[in-house]
């Protein structure tokens, strides 16, 4: 029985990728997410889409909004609501710590990757990040190009 569990569980690391491009990050955080059953599968199979995720605090909690995972496929009327908010689970230092960056003008709360941690139980890791300007962009870009010169030519 262990063994097919071991063989089922495939590795599963989704991430925002968008993210990196339109955020800076200050500071990632790995969290638990509350999840109820059809949507732990629908991740195991890798249709989450996380581009407009973004965290608020509420009543002293953090939920994860507008992240989409796709109902399971197998599922009966017991399905998920695939956009309904997630209550992300960190201790209370990090809580702390992320609602107050949070109070500083600019700064968000994104998600930046979901995967399965070796116990099987779905993680997000997420960003304190604040936004890029245009010419920060740029940059970034052109960062990318050198690079990726650099890596044909051989050097």
């Amino acid at each position: 029985m262990a063994k097919d569990k071991d063989r089922i569980q495939k590795h599963v690391n989704i991430v925002n990728r968008r993210a990196s491009f339109e955020y800076q990050f200050l500071d990632k955080y790995t969290a638990g997410i509350m999840l109820m059953g059809t949507e732990i599968k629908s991740i195991r199979e890798g249709k989450v889409n996380m581009q407009d995720g973004y965290c608020v605090f509420q009543k002293g909690e953090l939920w994860l909004h507008n992240m989409h995972i796709s109902t399971y496929t197998e599922g009966t009327h017991y399905n998920h609501e695939p956009m309904r908010a997630r209550k992300l689970l960190l201790n209370k230092r990090e809580l702390a710590k992320l609602e107050k960056g949070t109070q500083e003008q600019g700064v968000t709360i994104i998600p930046t990757r979901v995967f399965i941690n070796d116990r099987g139980f779905a993680k997000v890791e997420i960003a304190l990040a604040r936004g890029k300007k245009l010419h920060d962009k740029r940059e970034d870009i052109k960062a990318k190009d050198v690079k990726r010169e650099m890596d044909r030519s051989g050097y």
